[in-house]
């Protein structure tokens, strides 16, 4: 759960959208300042037009920030499996509703940008009889309505005023497609051989029910009705074409939330996303991102990702009875500041030949960070991008809590199966936590201005 921060200096800054009253504070008497105007959409609504209010598209930013994030639960420090670090420089407060992200693009939004405060995760089965033609009228209103929703705009005639005094808020919408949505479809020549089913882990506990389907969709926001309007968009868009298989809320920690941007903490109070590989690394893009010139049947998928989703108890009783040195043993680092347990800050390499003066190594042979370590694993990589979880106190009085696990990677064979196979033969963290729910999906890439996503595969 707990793998290398990502370094945000290769982000971009999300831009600054002036507070609109600071004119109306001026004392009487006195002529304030005009501060610059935030851009507006082209096709303004009636009350920008008016000048009467400042409605959501009025606080649209121009620019997401775009940085790595993920997690393989408790990966710390390893296998270049991580989670998302917060924007550098932190946001303040009074911008966080004005940041926007683009939907159209190279890759899907909601796979590079850092992870937002408040998630969903759905998926979907499509409904008996439906074929092609549905399922791609259906990626089409969803493709539309998503959009509208990232650039702040209401989501069409029937939107529900949920958001509508809120702005964009990093809002991001992400499709992908399960293997059963290949058959369901016709299109099973153009499934991807990345797809095929995750193998079975002895630690796994999967509920069916709650696992798998034809179509997924990630939602996420920094404000928590942002969120919740996408989410009800988009269920209401399904219509008769599909029906919810299962869904899934979750959250992080809030933008500005901190006096300084830092890694996020997972719910056993670990720091958790110290590693994951960076955009900047020449590597990222092969490790993370399907090539354009794959060429064959899935050439659909050029510029896209194939993500693992995992629900992952945490079985938090049982952690929290361990001692502060104990919890820190199990990881293989301190607990405080993310640091390896050999010595530095968080960003400091594992020395994983070090012995202590006991003749044991410093790091655990068993310890998270050490299994899960690239070195470790042959480089295998993922980027980690995940959403912690609580579902209320079980009947056995235990929190139905943990993490919400979202892994991307080019190939899933090369990127979460070596490392998962590692971490089910001997890690230490194992004992603390319970694999419920499992998912693999191809999520191809962004679509073109005028595309809907997945339009190549619909309409090759």
């Amino acid at each position: 759960m707990h793998h290398r921060t990502h370094d945000r200096d290769d982000a971009p800054k999300a831009p600054k959208v002036p507070h609109v009253s600071e004119a109306a504070k001026a004392p009487k008497g006195t002529k304030a300042a005009k501060a610059p105007r935030a851009p507006q959409a082209p096709d303004a609504g009636p009350a920008e037009r008016r000048g009467d209010g400042v409605s959501r598209r009025r606080l649209l930013g121009t620019a997401g920030a775009a940085g790595a994030a993920g997690l393989v639960l408790g990966g710390a420090g390893g296998a270049a499996v991580h989670a998302a670090a917060a924007p550098d420089p932190g946001t303040a407060l009074t911008t966080v509703g004005s940041t926007g992200v683009p939907f159209h693009g190279r890759h899907q939004a909601g796979i590079l940008q850092p992870t937002q405060a408040r998630g969903h995760l759905v998926a979907f089965d499509l409904a008996a009889g439906v074929g092609r033609k549905e399922a791609a009228a259906l990626l089409r209103r969803w493709s539309e309505v998503a959009a509208l929703l990232m650039a702040g705009r209401p989501a069409g005639g029937g939107d529900t005023g949920v958001a509508l005094d809120a702005g964009p808020s990093s809002l991001t919408v992400t499709f992908g497609f399960g293997s059963s949505f290949f058959d369901r479809t016709g299109l099973g020549s153009r499934r991807p051989a990345e797809l095929e089913p995750l193998p079975a882990f002895s630690s796994d506990r999967l509920d069916a029910r709650r696992s798998n389907g034809d179509l997924w969709v990630q939602i996420g926001a920094d404000d928590a009705l942002v969120a919740f309007h996408a989410l009800r968009a988009v269920q209401k868009e399904a219509g008769a074409t599909a029906r919810v298989r299962w869904q899934m809320n979750g959250f992080n920690r809030a933008p500005g939330a901190t006096a300084r941007p830092m890694t996020t903490r997972n719910l056993m109070g670990q720091i958790d996303g110290t590693g994951n590989p960076k955009p900047s690394e020449p590597d990222f893009d092969a490790r993370i991102f399907v090539p354009a010139d794959g060429g064959g049947p899935a050439s659909w998928m050029a510029g896209g990702s194939y993500a693992v989703v995992r629900r992952i108890r945490m079985l938090l009783d049982d952690w929290e009875k361990l001692s502060l040195a104990k919890q820190e043993q199990v990881i293989g680092r301190r607990k405080a500041d993310g640091a390896p347990l050999t010595g530095g800050t968080e960003a400091t390499e594992m020395d994983l030949e070090s012995i202590g003066p006991d003749g044991e190594p410093v790091i655990p042979a068993d310890a998270h960070a050490r299994i899960s370590a690239p070195e470790q694993n042959g480089g295998a990589a993922m980027l980690r991008r995940p959403f912690s979880y609580h579902d209320g106190i079980g009947p056995d009085g235990e929190p139905d809590a943990g993490l919400l696990f979202v892994a991307w990677q080019a190939d899933p064979l090369r990127g979460f199966v070596p490392v998962q196979r590692k971490l089910d033969r001997g890690d230490a963290l194992s004992s603390f936590i319970r694999h419920e729910a499992s998912g693999l999906f191809a999520v191809p890439g962004g679509p073109a201005k005028g595309e809907y996503v997945g339009q190549r595969l619909l309409e090759s």
